[in-house]
């Protein structure tokens, strides 16, 4: 094992964080009271071939690894963007994922060019109201009618939806009662949003207001066939080559929010006086932020090698599933710590920490439950019983 420092991340680290010196706590603030998407921090970080990291160079992208790619998230996160910040960017970074492993060479060539330089946005839906995790539950429907499929259905929590011109969708086109498993008989489609037999409804939520999260219906929307992704019926399993870079980024992400929330409650711990000196100098709030700090030095851990895995095509289910509850839990004990550090204070919003505190604790549900990880390792990796 090598802990020595990468000359070459290092590089990656203070690029990004050139970027987004740019984009102070007021911007973001801004973003998030507004409802407003991030344009002018998506365009630099596009500008700066930053959204284009993981896409082969052959497509105009930086042709590196999930490795690289979570060394940007964290950054991003960690200059007080948090999630608003990488929201907006990492579906362009890792979500076209299965185009690139699966996607026809006529596919790849129109679209990962323009996802790459920022011009494409790509939304992801997955999700339904009545099946959330349980997948293969999902009821959105496409025929096949010609040259095109027809597809009809609802999704929810699909993220940009309102700011992307394509969606990648995840669609039942054979019955489940005619599949010999579950998860057989789900298709990929690279859809378009902006039409109008597409309804889209952002769903008020309580943080994470720059980025929308929406409801969305579509109502016979027609998908030519050369927008398929790979095979008919073959969705779900090319799904699954998503997951993991999914939840090691997001654990990326969770490190970021870690770190700026540490550094802001150092820094008010360091400044407020009271009773004649500086609370930090109070154990009670200063061993809480210790305990913080070494949480997140000690998910990073993991968070390193499950990436290192994944770039080497090692089998990385564990890692990146342990990753994931490890630095969300890291990540929003942080920011929980940050909060009681500011006291009353915590409530402002000029401090920031707020958006921490609420958006961290997103990172504990989203993509996937701290429970379901837990599923998986019971299952997967202890090799008990399945539990549902």
């Amino acid at each position: 094992m090598d802990f020595a420092p990468d000359d070459d991340h290092r590089a990656i680290r203070e690029g990004v964080r050139a970027v987004c010196r740019d984009f102070d706590d007021a911007y973001w603030r801004a973003c998030d009271a507004e409802h407003r998407f991030p344009w002018d921090f998506y365009k630099a970080m596009a500008a700066g071939g930053w959204l284009g990291i993981a896409i082969p160079e052959e497509y105009g992208g930086g042709g590196r690894g999930i490795t690289e790619a979570s060394i940007v998230l964290e950054e991003v996160a960690a200059s007080g963007a948090a999630m608003n910040g990488c929201s907006a960017m990492h579906l362009s970074v890792f979500g076209m994922n299965p185009v690139v492993k699966y996607g026809s060479a006529e596919m790849r060539e129109t679209y990962l060019p323009r996802v790459a330089s920022g011009d494409l946005h790509v939304a992801f839906g997955v999700t339904e109201p009545d099946s959330g995790t349980d997948t293969a539950s999902l009821t959105t429907r496409a025929r096949l009618d010609g040259d095109h499929y027809v597809v009809r259905g609802q999704k929810v929590w699909t993220s940009k939806a309102q700011d992307c011109e394509k969606v990648l969708l995840l669609v039942r086109t054979t019955p489940i009662e005619q599949c010999a498993k579950r998860t057989d008989g789900l298709t990929l489609l690279l859809a378009d949003l902006q039409r109008p037999e597409v309804d889209i409804a952002p769903i008020p939520k309580v943080g994470r207001n720059a980025v929308a999260s929406c409801e969305v219906r579509y109502d016979d929307l027609p998908v030519p066939v050369t927008d398929r992704v790979g095979e008919e019926g073959k969705g779900f399993r090319y799904l699954l080559d998503g997951l993991n870079p999914e939840r090691i980024l997001i654990a990326a992400e969770a490190l970021g929010i870690g770190r700026v929330a540490i550094r802001r409650a150092v820094d008010y711990a360091n400044s407020r006086q009271v009773f004649g000196r500086p609370i930090g100098q109070n154990q009670g709030l200063a061993f809480p932020l210790a305990e913080a700090h070494m949480r997140l030095r000690a998910a990073e851990l993991i968070v390193r090698e499950a990436a290192w895995r994944y770039d080497q095509g090692l089998p990385c289910g564990e890692q990146a599933n342990t990753a994931k509850f490890l630095a969300s839990d890291a990540g929003h004990f942080a920011a929980d710590r940050a909060m009681q550090t500011h006291g009353g204070f915590g409530y402002a919003k000029e401090y920031d920490v707020d958006r921490y505190w609420v958006e961290s604790r997103l990172m504990k549900i989203a993509p996937i439950s701290q429970e379901m990880v837990l599923n998986y390792v019971a299952e997967h990796v202890l090799g008990l019983p399945r539990s549902y």
